[in-house]
């Protein structure tokens, strides 16, 4: 048998891999100076489910707009043509593995926690006064998404990293690197990279376990660390303090961040989190 890599886990699940076909249909549009913003309203409304989600996410606190936005096009103008790329990321990956069936693992749970540390990314990027910040949500929605194709995949080994870990997250890639090899966050990097997603985006997400080895997008990777760390924080006893006291003065430096600013984030999520979880899994409730 020859060795298991991330490349192999997904070249031949290229069906349940894939990626939704309107995704490449929006990016081609965007691109292409010949093609309006109403044009790609319209692509997008050929698919009722898709621009209910996106209307819902567009009119939700991820934005806090003061009038309610009822038309994709104008939902395109307001956000931005990018921004309305990654949304439709974002609903149509969560629509594409919420059924998903797995012995292993709860998908509401799991995209509970995803979202959440979505919001949590994004609002430590407004905090450091990141541009174009939604994009570390999208990040923090699918930092996690290598897991799934764990789960899929490697049934056995992954219930084992599980045990291993008793459930403890912060457990789960030393456990991962042991018994499978390598992380999940090394499989989520190829995943999304096949997709042909932004490289801000893949790495992010290939590095978030170690932000420091991050090379061409080093302030997204810390970002994305802190945000699933303190994901993680929420479900285990503890405190802001510790985690802010894992990240040398270094890494807080180039994020931009206090721990009052930490405190003020987790506050705020908790105040938001719930109406976009709810957006974006229009069949599921937050209980």
């Amino acid at each position: 048998m020859s060795e298991i890599t991330p490349q192999i886990l997904i070249q031949d699940s290229l069906q349940l891999f894939s990626f939704p076909d309107i995704y490449f249909q929006i990016s081609n549009m965007i691109s292409d100076p010949r093609f309006s913003t109403n044009d790609i309203g319209l692509v997008i409304g050929r698919d009722p489910a898709l621009t209910a989600r996106l209307l819902k996410l567009v009119n939700s606190s991820l934005y806090g707009f003061q009038s309610r936005v009822d038309r994709v096009s104008r939902a395109v103008t307001l956000v931005g043509m990018e921004e309305i790329k990654n949304l439709v990321i974002a609903t149509s990956v969560v629509s594409k593995f919420s059924d998903i069936p797995s012995d292993l693992i709860d998908m509401t749970d799991f995209w509970l926690r995803s979202v959440k540390c979505g919001m949590i990314a994004k609002l430590l990027a407004a905090e450091s006064a990141v541009l174009h910040k939604e994009r570390l949500f999208l990040a923090g929605l699918l930092h996690d998404i290598g897991s799934l194709v764990f789960y899929h995949k490697l049934p056995n080994q992954s219930l084992d990293v599980l045990l291993a870990a008793n459930n403890d997250r912060r457990l789960i890639a030393e456990f991962e690197q042991d018994i499978i090899g390598f992380t999940h966050a090394e499989q989520g990097k190829i995943l999304l990279k096949s997709w042909n997603l932004p490289e801000s985006l893949y790495e992010a997400v290939g590095c978030y376990l170690t932000p420091e080895k991050a090379e061409q997008h080093k302030l997204d990777a810390y970002l994305l660390s802190l945000a699933a760390r303190l994901t993680d924080f929420s479900l285990y006893e503890g405190s802001v303090s510790a985690v802010f006291a894992e990240y040398s003065d270094e890494a807080l430096s180039m994020m931009r961040l206090d721990e009052a600013q930490i405190h003020k984030v987790m506050t705020d999520v908790e105040n938001e989190f719930v109406q976009i979880f709810e957006s974006l899994t229009p069949n599921k409730k937050f209980n």
